[in-house]
Protein backbone atom coordinates (compact mmCIF):
# COMPACT_ATOMS: atom_id res chain seq x y z
CA UNK A 1 0.00 0.00 0.00
CA UNK A 2 1.13 3.21 -1.15
CA UNK A 3 0.95 6.15 1.70
CA UNK A 4 0.32 9.27 0.50
CA UNK A 5 -0.05 12.44 2.77
CA UNK A 6 -1.53 15.67 1.13
CA UNK A 7 -1.25 19.43 2.33
CA UNK A 8 -4.96 19.39 3.24
CA UNK A 9 -8.30 17.87 2.45
CA UNK A 10 -8.83 19.85 -0.23
CA UNK A 11 -5.41 18.80 -2.32
CA UNK A 12 -6.55 15.09 -1.00
CA UNK A 13 -9.47 15.33 -2.83
CA UNK A 14 -7.58 16.92 -5.85
CA UNK A 15 -4.61 14.90 -6.02
CA UNK A 16 -7.19 11.13 -5.95
CA UNK A 17 -8.99 12.40 -8.43
CA UNK A 18 -6.22 13.14 -10.46
CA UNK A 19 -4.11 9.67 -10.17
CA UNK A 20 -8.02 7.96 -10.92
CA UNK A 21 -8.28 9.91 -13.95
CA UNK A 22 -4.81 9.05 -14.80
CA UNK A 23 -5.84 5.14 -14.29
CA UNK A 24 -9.28 5.22 -15.91
CA UNK A 25 -7.14 6.96 -18.79
CA UNK A 26 -4.87 4.40 -19.17
CA UNK A 27 -6.96 1.66 -19.15
CA UNK A 28 -9.22 3.53 -21.83
CA UNK A 29 -5.79 2.94 -23.87
CA UNK A 30 -5.11 -0.03 -22.80
CA UNK A 31 -8.30 -1.97 -23.86
CA UNK A 32 -10.84 0.21 -24.64
CA UNK A 33 -13.36 -0.02 -21.82
CA UNK A 34 -12.97 0.90 -17.95
CA UNK A 35 -14.76 -0.39 -15.25
CA UNK A 36 -14.92 1.26 -12.33
CA UNK A 37 -16.23 1.47 -8.42
CA UNK A 38 -16.96 4.54 -6.97
CA UNK A 39 -17.68 5.08 -3.21
CA UNK A 40 -19.82 7.56 -0.76
CA UNK A 41 -20.05 9.93 2.00
CA UNK A 42 -18.28 12.70 3.16
CA UNK A 43 -15.08 11.81 2.79
CA UNK A 44 -15.38 11.47 -1.17
CA UNK A 45 -17.30 14.64 -1.86
CA UNK A 46 -14.07 16.47 -2.87
CA UNK A 47 -12.77 13.23 -5.09
CA UNK A 48 -15.73 13.05 -6.68
CA UNK A 49 -16.39 16.58 -8.06
CA UNK A 50 -12.72 16.98 -9.09
CA UNK A 51 -12.67 13.63 -11.26
CA UNK A 52 -15.99 14.55 -12.74
CA UNK A 53 -14.67 17.87 -14.05
CA UNK A 54 -11.95 15.73 -15.38
CA UNK A 55 -10.56 16.11 -19.10
CA UNK A 56 -9.67 13.65 -21.17
CA UNK A 57 -11.93 10.55 -20.09
CA UNK A 58 -15.12 9.28 -22.56
CA UNK A 59 -17.21 8.33 -20.22
CA UNK A 60 -19.42 6.82 -22.66
CA UNK A 61 -16.89 3.78 -22.09
CA UNK A 62 -16.35 3.22 -18.64
CA UNK A 63 -18.81 1.18 -16.69
CA UNK A 64 -19.60 2.11 -12.77
CA UNK A 65 -20.75 -0.19 -9.83
CA UNK A 66 -20.97 1.37 -6.38
CA UNK A 67 -20.11 -0.52 -3.35
CA UNK A 68 -23.13 -0.53 -0.87
CA UNK A 69 -27.06 0.77 -0.39
CA UNK A 70 -29.01 0.68 3.04
CA UNK A 71 -31.75 -1.73 2.84
CA UNK A 72 -35.30 -0.46 2.49
CA UNK A 73 -33.99 2.89 1.85
CA UNK A 74 -35.60 4.25 -1.54
CA UNK A 75 -33.56 6.26 -3.72
CA UNK A 76 -35.83 9.23 -3.51
CA UNK A 77 -34.18 9.20 0.58
CA UNK A 78 -31.64 12.06 1.16
CA UNK A 79 -29.28 9.46 2.22
CA UNK A 80 -29.63 7.33 -0.71
CA UNK A 81 -26.53 6.34 -2.38
CA UNK A 82 -28.12 6.17 -5.22
CA UNK A 83 -29.21 9.32 -5.16
CA UNK A 84 -25.82 11.15 -3.92
CA UNK A 85 -23.76 9.33 -7.16
CA UNK A 86 -26.76 10.44 -9.24
CA UNK A 87 -26.50 14.12 -8.32
CA UNK A 88 -22.89 14.37 -7.43
CA UNK A 89 -21.16 12.10 -10.27
CA UNK A 90 -23.66 10.62 -13.56
CA UNK A 91 -25.21 13.49 -14.01
CA UNK A 92 -22.46 15.89 -14.25
CA UNK A 93 -20.91 12.98 -16.28
CA UNK A 94 -20.59 12.86 -20.12
CA UNK A 95 -23.01 9.83 -20.51
CA UNK A 96 -21.85 6.67 -18.82
CA UNK A 97 -21.96 3.47 -20.75
CA UNK A 98 -23.82 1.73 -17.68
CA UNK A 99 -24.40 1.80 -13.89
CA UNK A 100 -25.51 -0.70 -11.95
CA UNK A 101 -26.30 0.63 -8.70
CA UNK A 102 -27.67 -1.73 -5.67
CA UNK A 103 -30.90 -1.51 -5.62
CA UNK A 104 -31.29 -1.46 -1.78
CA UNK A 105 -35.30 -1.48 -1.29
CA UNK A 106 -36.11 -4.33 -3.54
CA UNK A 107 -38.34 -6.74 -1.81
CA UNK A 108 -35.62 -9.59 -2.08
CA UNK A 109 -32.17 -8.07 -0.61
CA UNK A 110 -30.43 -11.87 -1.34
CA UNK A 111 -31.67 -11.76 -5.13
CA UNK A 112 -29.97 -8.10 -5.25
CA UNK A 113 -27.16 -9.57 -3.99
CA UNK A 114 -27.03 -12.51 -6.63
CA UNK A 115 -28.05 -10.46 -9.83
CA UNK A 116 -25.46 -7.72 -8.51
CA UNK A 117 -22.40 -10.55 -7.98
CA UNK A 118 -23.35 -12.21 -11.50
CA UNK A 119 -22.95 -8.67 -13.65
CA UNK A 120 -19.50 -7.51 -11.38
CA UNK A 121 -17.61 -11.01 -12.36
CA UNK A 122 -18.41 -10.25 -15.75
CA UNK A 123 -17.24 -6.67 -15.35
CA UNK A 124 -13.31 -7.31 -13.83
CA UNK A 125 -12.32 -3.93 -11.80
CA UNK A 126 -10.06 -1.86 -13.02
CA UNK A 127 -10.40 1.03 -10.97
CA UNK A 128 -11.88 1.02 -7.20
CA UNK A 129 -12.55 4.42 -5.46
CA UNK A 130 -12.99 3.57 -1.76
CA UNK A 131 -13.05 5.14 1.85
CA UNK A 132 -12.97 3.93 5.63
CA UNK A 133 -15.43 4.30 8.41
CA UNK A 134 -14.70 5.44 11.71
CA UNK A 135 -14.76 1.86 12.76
CA UNK A 136 -11.95 0.88 10.25
CA UNK A 137 -15.21 -0.45 7.96
CA UNK A 138 -14.60 -0.99 4.35
CA UNK A 139 -17.61 -0.44 2.34
CA UNK A 140 -20.49 -1.51 4.74
CA UNK A 141 -18.30 -4.77 5.75
CA UNK A 142 -18.26 -3.67 9.54
CA UNK A 143 -15.89 -5.23 12.37
CA UNK A 144 -15.31 -7.88 12.89
CA UNK A 145 -15.88 -8.04 8.74
CA UNK A 146 -15.94 -11.51 6.96
CA UNK A 147 -12.35 -11.62 5.07
CA UNK A 148 -13.30 -15.44 4.20
CA UNK A 149 -16.64 -15.40 1.81
CA UNK A 150 -16.06 -14.96 -1.99
CA UNK A 151 -19.53 -13.80 -2.80
CA UNK A 152 -19.43 -10.41 -5.06
CA UNK A 153 -22.33 -8.75 -2.77
CA UNK A 154 -23.36 -9.76 1.15
CA UNK A 155 -26.17 -8.28 3.07
CA UNK A 156 -24.87 -7.05 6.70
CA UNK A 157 -25.56 -6.00 9.81
CA UNK A 158 -24.25 -2.14 10.71
CA UNK A 159 -23.30 -1.86 13.75
CA UNK A 160 -23.51 1.07 16.31
CA UNK A 161 -20.31 2.84 15.60
CA UNK A 162 -21.47 2.93 11.92
CA UNK A 163 -25.00 3.86 12.39
CA UNK A 164 -23.76 6.89 14.34
CA UNK A 165 -21.50 8.40 11.95
CA UNK A 166 -24.02 8.24 9.52
CA UNK A 167 -26.10 10.23 11.87
CA UNK A 168 -23.09 12.71 12.32
CA UNK A 169 -22.41 13.32 8.93
CA UNK A 170 -26.09 14.77 8.67
CA UNK A 171 -27.50 11.91 6.37
CA UNK A 172 -30.38 11.24 9.26
CA UNK A 173 -32.09 13.11 11.92
CA UNK A 174 -31.78 10.56 14.56
CA UNK A 175 -30.02 7.27 15.11
CA UNK A 176 -33.37 5.35 15.46
CA UNK A 177 -33.69 6.24 11.18
CA UNK A 178 -30.74 5.02 10.60
CA UNK A 179 -31.67 1.35 8.89
CA UNK A 180 -29.67 -1.34 10.79
CA UNK A 181 -29.15 -3.59 7.09
CA UNK A 182 -27.47 -3.03 4.05
CA UNK A 183 -26.00 -4.52 0.91
CA UNK A 184 -22.35 -4.20 0.70
CA UNK A 185 -19.74 -5.39 -1.61
CA UNK A 186 -17.29 -7.83 0.00
CA UNK A 187 -14.27 -7.41 1.07
CA UNK A 188 -12.41 -10.01 -1.34
CA UNK A 189 -14.80 -8.45 -4.15
CA UNK A 190 -13.12 -5.01 -3.49
CA UNK A 191 -9.87 -6.45 -2.88
CA UNK A 192 -9.83 -7.90 -6.58
CA UNK A 193 -9.71 -4.32 -8.21
CA UNK A 194 -6.72 -3.81 -10.12
CA UNK A 195 -6.39 -0.77 -8.80
CA UNK A 196 -7.65 0.80 -5.45
CA UNK A 197 -7.40 4.70 -4.52
CA UNK A 198 -8.87 4.80 -0.47
CA UNK A 199 -9.25 8.84 0.10
CA UNK A 200 -9.43 9.50 4.00
CA UNK A 201 -9.91 12.98 5.35
CA UNK A 202 -10.75 14.27 8.66
CA UNK A 203 -9.30 14.04 12.20
CA UNK A 204 -12.29 11.45 13.30
CA UNK A 205 -10.93 9.22 11.16
CA UNK A 206 -7.03 9.19 12.56
CA UNK A 207 -7.93 6.52 15.23
CA UNK A 208 -9.52 4.25 11.97
CA UNK A 209 -6.27 4.93 9.58
CA UNK A 210 -3.88 4.29 12.28
CA UNK A 211 -5.39 0.88 13.54
CA UNK A 212 -5.14 0.20 9.68
CA UNK A 213 -2.25 1.19 8.68
CA UNK A 214 -0.20 0.97 11.68
CA UNK A 215 -1.76 -2.13 12.97
CA UNK A 216 -1.75 -5.74 11.69
CA UNK A 217 -4.11 -7.21 9.12
CA UNK A 218 -7.39 -7.89 11.24
CA UNK A 219 -10.92 -8.66 10.74
CA UNK A 220 -11.60 -6.06 13.31
CA UNK A 221 -10.01 -3.33 11.90
CA UNK A 222 -11.40 -4.00 7.83
CA UNK A 223 -9.53 -1.93 5.79
CA UNK A 224 -6.38 -3.09 7.26
CA UNK A 225 -6.86 -5.55 4.33
CA UNK A 226 -5.10 -2.83 1.91
CA UNK A 227 -2.24 -3.33 3.42
CA UNK A 228 -2.39 -6.62 1.16
CA UNK A 229 -2.93 -5.04 -2.39
CA UNK A 230 -0.63 -4.40 -4.33
CA UNK A 231 -1.72 -1.43 -6.16
CA UNK A 232 -3.46 0.58 -3.35
CA UNK A 233 -2.73 4.33 -2.97
CA UNK A 234 -4.32 5.84 0.66
CA UNK A 235 -4.46 9.63 0.19
CA UNK A 236 -4.40 11.28 4.06
CA UNK A 237 -4.91 15.01 5.06
CA UNK A 238 -2.87 16.48 7.96
CA UNK A 239 -5.64 15.22 10.41
CA UNK A 240 -6.38 11.95 9.19
CA UNK A 241 -3.20 10.77 9.01
CA UNK A 242 -2.09 12.59 12.93
CA UNK A 243 -1.90 9.54 14.44
CA UNK A 244 0.46 7.60 12.50
CA UNK A 245 3.78 6.89 13.29
CA UNK A 246 5.60 9.12 10.95
CA UNK A 247 2.18 11.16 11.02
Amino acid sequence: MDLQITASKEDLGLQSAKQAAGLIQKTLQQKGHANIILATGASQFGTLNHLSNAEGIDWRNVTMFHLDEYIGLPESHPASFRKYLNERFVQKVEGLHDTHFVQGDREDPQAECDRLGALIQKHPIDVALVGIGENGHLAFNDPPADFETSDPYLVVELDTVCRKQQMGEGWFKSLDEVPRQAISMSVQQIMKSKNIICSVPDKRKAEAVRNCVDGEISNLHPASILQNHDHCTLWLDPESASLLNNG
